[in-house]
């Protein structure tokens, strides 16, 4: 829509042929976007609509806009028609003519008569005043036309801008979310039953309630642009449709999650008895490594070794239940707990082994130990030295005796080794004195 010239003095036949071809062509225009927005789809829809809320209160106020816009256009089409015929009375105009022709083209001379209704709910130039006919030049009727289109025109977009993107994308939405309730179905993934059955009756309820929702009141989720003053800058508010939209994702995960319990749900189950088994065998042969240990070693502590535990075996045979019985739904959290559980029992058996067959593995340790300090005197030609003779004796006695106190058994084998150290660290003076007399001490 175009803007006329502000007013002046009297125009002569030049102005006034100028101003008429101006008005002709701001005429078109207006008739065609009027005619434009009479025909917008968004426009037919409100129609047709059982609005409410923000959108009902802004559509009434466009349609008493829409009809008043018509009104105004009617006025400035009946004075731009004047106008020409005036102008078309004379060739050359007369100056009363001009006279009236200026008054017309730019005075406030346009009488415009509306319902008290239609111009009470449309928005007016002084902030809401209700009259039931107005004087407008032909600029300001003009501005005036151009004011309630760009609101009209800005309402109309919006609200066929959200219906244009969220009905479709919500109605795709609830067709994936019917076949991902159906393939819940049949793993047995059911509201009351599993968490992600009820995720998807709430989703269900959620979508239902927004489709009506944006059906009704499109402009509840439209969100203006800031600073944009082209008519319906904005978007479509789809908070709402996204957040559903991620969930129903992380519920065809679940499911997903579900089948594949399905499918490989006996190797699970296999897997889950082998490892309980070797936790059994294990803790058997902690309890037996015990007995062995009480037996042979002395003045130690053992720890005692648990059995098994039962629960476990109660929930192994709960979850062979579930799958004879194709409940997946509960089978795959059993089977994460389980496997979990299990795989700790192991790391508990070993433990158990450990800390049992630990006295077994300290004389060993001592064993050896005493064999290889034998080894290194027996290189260095000491092996018959009298008094590592004797407490060599003295601490293999201790640890290849029954039962063995490993406390005296290590000093035993330390005093050895003292012993050795010294030995060899000391010169050798060939055909000196003896074995006894050249060590000026002894260990206790």
């Amino acid at each position: 829509m175009g803007v006329t010239d502000p007013a002046g003095p009297v125009m002569d036949r030049d102005e006034v042929d100028r101003a008429l071809a101006r008005l002709g062509a701001e005429h078109e225009a207006i008739e065609t976007s009027l005619l434009a927005l009479q025909d917008h789809a968004g426009r037919r829809l409100l129609e047709g609509a059982a609005l409410t809320g923000v959108t009902k209160e802004r559509w009434t106020a466009a349609e008493a806009a829409i009809t008043l816009l018509w009104t105004y256009f009617d006025a400035y089409a009946d004075a731009l028609r004047s106008a020409r015929e005036i102008r078309a009375r004379r060739r050359w105009s007369s100056r009363e003519d001009l006279v009236e022709l200026t008054e017309l083209l730019r005075g406030e001379c346009v009488t415009v008569a509306g319902s008290a209704t239609a111009t009470a709910n449309a928005p007016t130039l002084h902030g809401g005043s209700s009259k039931l006919s107005e004087q407008f030049s032909l600029v300001t009727l003009v501005d005036r036309m151009n004011e309630l289109y760009a609101g009209s025109l800005d309402m109309v977009v919006a609200a066929d801008a959200v219906w244009s993107a969220l009905p479709a994308r919500i109605d795709l939405l609830a067709a994936e979310l019917q076949r991902t309730r159906k393939l819940a179905h049949s793993v047995g993934v059911r509201p009351g039953e599993h968490p992600a059955g009820d995720d998807l009756e709430r989703i269900t309820r959620t979508l239902t309630s927004l489709r009506e929702q944006v059906i009704s009141d499109p402009l509840a989720f439209w969100v203006p642009t800031q600073g944009s003053s082209a008519p319906g800058g904005g978007r479509p508010d789809t908070r709402v449709y996204d957040r559903e939209a991620r969930a129903l994702e992380d519920v065809r995960r679940e499911i997903d999650a579900v089948l594949t319990v399905r499918q490989d749900a006996e190797a699970r189950l296999v897997k889950l008895r082998d490892v309980l088994s070797r936790a059994d065998r294990t803790l058997a042969e902690a309890r037996t490594a015990r007995g062995e240990v009480l037996a042979k070693i002395a003045a130690t502590e053992v720890p005692v070794v648990s059995g098994p535990p039962t629960v476990l075996q109660e929930q192994l045979a709960t979850a062979a239940e579930y799958r004879r019985h194709a409940q997946w739904h509960r089978l795959s959290p059993l089977l994460e707990t389980l496997e979990q559980k299990a795989e700790d029992e192991l790391l508990r058996a070993r433990e158990s082994l450990t800390a049992v067959t630990a006295p077994l593995a300290v004389r060993a340790e001592l064993r050896g130990r005493l064999d290889a300090y034998k080894a290194k005197v027996a290189r260095h030609g000491l092996a018959e030295d009298t008094l590592l003779v004797e407490r060599y004796d003295a601490a293999r006695r201790m640890l290849w005796s029954a039962p063995c106190d490993l406390r005296v058994a290590e000093q035993a084998v330390l005093r050895y080794q003292y012993a050795a150290t010294e030995l060899l660290r000391a010169p050798r003076v060939p055909e000196q004195d003896g074995p006894e007399e050249r060590r000026g001490e002894t260990y206790s």
